[in-house]
């Protein structure tokens, strides 16, 4: 059963401040956790929010706001709880554009190649057949060096002696 314990003898029983403090930082987990700042306020929310109702049920009625300390560790909660929902469509979503990202970087150095190609078969009267020297390369791409246009998802490229330069990464391909 519970009972309510009548105000101190000073007056007025005040609200606790903490159970405050969690449930405005409750709420704005909720609010944040969309851009993955709700956790760093959930768990302050719930520390809060059981702290408050420890000193408000110690306090012998001079505190009130159970209700708020406790609607604000609830809202802690389920702001982790969106969290975990969340993390099952964010990863995938993540690797897949990482890996997008990737596969046009890749793209964008294989045009560079490709664009040098042509500038030096163009500019020492060679065909399409021939294939620079990586000092010769190094010339046409000014100031890039061969050696720093990698994949960055680690494919190796082959200038070709005929047709467009390529990478070994399945799918990082130029089109023409």
């Amino acid at each position: 059963m519970n009972e309510t314990l009548p105000p101190a003898p000073g007056g007025q029983p005040k609200t606790s401040g903490l159970a405050i403090t969690s449930l405005v930082l409750g709420i704005l987990a909720i609010v944040l956790t969309v851009v993955c700042v709700g956790p760093l306020l959930a768990v302050p929310a719930i520390i809060c929010g059981h702290l408050a109702c420890s000193r408000i049920n110690r306090s012998g009625g001079e505190l009130t706001g159970k209700g708020l300390a406790i609607a604000g560790f609830v809202t802690g909660y389920v702001s982790l709880a969106f969290l975990l929902l969340l993390l099952p469509i964010a990863i995938p979503n993540f690797i897949k554009a990482r890996d997008t990202a990737m596969r046009n970087a890749c793209i964008n150095n294989l045009r560079q190649i490709d664009g040098a190609k042509q500038q030096w078969a163009f500019a020492n009267g060679k065909d399409a057949a021939a294939v620079p020297t990586a000092t010769e390369f190094d010339a046409v791409l000014r100031g890039i060096k061969t050696a720093d246009l990698k994949c960055p998802k680690g494919g190796t490229y082959k200038i070709n002696a005929a047709g467009v330069p390529t990478c070994s990464i399945p799918g990082h391909e130029l089109s023409k």
